[in-house]
């Protein structure tokens, strides 16, 4: 398949010493809106924050030149209330929009949207949004252009007797997928035959659920593979480079709690493929701005594709610490007209870096934990960043995603920067709601994870420790 073209509803590129925009609507909430318009104020642009009405008093409302609320709590009637959003960008004269993470950033027909209406969509076009967001569509592409693949079907798996048919040349277990799918939405495993009836119907009522397409396809499941992914960046003169990688294996159902940069698992020669591999899978599809190529690695040293995510990611700081290099202002150079500020011998990785996803749950239950801030107080000191936006008195909603912090450590090497994040979250005081900071703690200074020694699906038995271990301490 040859690549889309490199198209982008933008301005004329600015003359050198010009703010790349003169004011930028950012369509989202909480520590990534807040990072957005730290971007933006270094550049010089000015910023519009739009909000619901239970993100009112939310500091990225405060911080931002201007804001306007665009309706009530629930995410569908604000924050993806496209013709809000819009109507906001056209009544404030901004020129572009940047979607963050979540909510419209991967939505092609907000991007559709944006360009007939005059506006720049920081990110890709719809048009490579489209292809890479449909599973089946991008594994097809990436075969296409030589990326390894993880043994599978050929595009969509129609029914229960192809999927056995499939399953049975793939060899089990295997998992079925959301094509249009992500987020651990859409995805069965299957162990056997007699379990495949159940786990194909289940994961298409929950892709037609969250997604609104029931179409599903099939891989084979890696029992302990390792989560890799590499960063991406690419201009509109097809200029395209990788920040490294980042290992994102620590996760619970599918959902990241801990990640850094670079993996403790790659060789030299293995990371080389890697990013090489990244960089021709990105130039595949004509890719522009940032976005994240994902591999599954298997204990033999074999990767495979597993996904592009056509945004910025939530772990992009970890990148950001190892490789200096601001992420989100490329972004908005890029959506500019403007070319890459470095090529990829400007790169230099050193030193390494690990992000904790800070959510308002119970930490032990997983249970959201909205409510009011009662006393808060950020660790500091050497190598330590915290992107959230909470703030005294601040109320914690329960209407979107519970993270509310990405506390992010960085040291020379990883024994440095696993020091620094056990007394940042020493130091890390947030009363009034219960988080997750205790389980972070208790993870990175198990055995497993200071060795590096983890997979994907070790967090599992971790839990399943900790829950034995806290019953047999509740009996005593």
């Amino acid at each position: 398949m040859s690549p889309v073209r490199r198209t982008a509803q933008r301005k004329p590129a600015a003359r050198s010493g010009e703010p790349p925009f003169r004011k930028i609507l950012i369509a989202n909430r909480g520590e990534i809106a807040l990072r957005v318009i730290q971007a933006c104020k270094e550049l010089g642009i000015q910023t519009v924050a739009v909000y619901s009405e239970a993100d009112r008093n939310a500091l990225h409302v405060r911080f931002a030149d201007e804001d306007i609320c665009i309706g009530p709590p629930a995410s569908a009637r604000s924050y993806l209330n496209i013709p809000q959003v819009i109507a906001a960008a056209e009544v404030t004269g901004a020129e572009a929009i940047h979607p963050g993470y979540g909510f419209l950033s991967e939505n092609p027909h907000f991007v559709d949207v944006c360009h007939a209406c005059g506006i720049t969509f920081i990110g890709p076009n719809a048009e490579i949004i489209r292809m890479m967001g449909n599973k089946a569509q991008a594994k097809a592409t990436m075969q296409a252009a030589g990326v390894p693949l993880m043994p599978g079907s050929d595009g969509v798996v129609e029914t229960v007797e192809d999927a056995l048919a499939w399953a049975e040349r793939i060899g089990y277990p295997v998992i079925v997928k959301a094509s249009a799918g992500g987020g651990g939405r859409g995805m069965r495993i299957v162990n056997s035959p007699e379990e495949m009836a159940d786990q194909y119907n289940t994961a298409r009522t929950e892709a037609k659920a969250a997604f609104t397409d029931d179409s599903v396809y099939m891989e084979k499941y890696l029992l302990e593979p390792r989560h890799i992914e590499v960063q991406i960046l690419g201009d509109l003169f097809g200029n395209i480079i990788h920040l490294g990688e980042r290992e994102c294996s620590i996760q619970r159902r599918h959902q990241k709690l801990i990640e850094e940069s670079p993996s403790p698992a790659l060789t030299p020669e293995l990371r080389r493929r890697i990013h090489e591999t990244a960089v021709r899978a990105a130039k595949a599809v004509g890719y522009f701005n940032a976005g994240t190529i994902e591999f599954l690695l298997d204990a033999r040293g074999d990767f495979f594709f597993m996904e592009m995510n056509t945004r910025v990611q939530v772990e992009h700081p970890v990148t950001e610490m190892v490789s200096g290099v601001d992420i989100v202002k490329e972004q908005i150079r890029i959506a500019a007209g403007r070319k890459l500020s470095y090529s990829q011998d400007d790169i230099v990785l050193r030193g390494h870096a690990v992000e904790c996803r800070i959510n308002a749950e119970d930490p032990w239950k997983f249970t959201p934990c909205p409510g009011r801030i009662t006393a808060l107080h950020f660790p500091g000191g050497p190598g330590i960043r915290m992107d959230t936006a909470m703030h005294q008195e601040a109320t914690i909603p329960p209407y979107y995603d519970s993270m509310v912090a990405k506390l992010i450590a960085y040291g020379s090497d990883r024994t440095e920067a696993l020091a620094r994040m056990r007394r940042a979250l020493d130091t890390l005081v947030v009363e009034g709601i219960r988080t997750t900071a205790p389980l972070h703690h208790r993870i990175i200074e198990h055995p497993d994870f200071v060795k590096g020694a983890f997979s994907t699906k070790w967090l599992e038995g971790f839990l399943a420790d900790l829950e034995k271990e806290r019953a047999e301490a509740a009996e005593a």
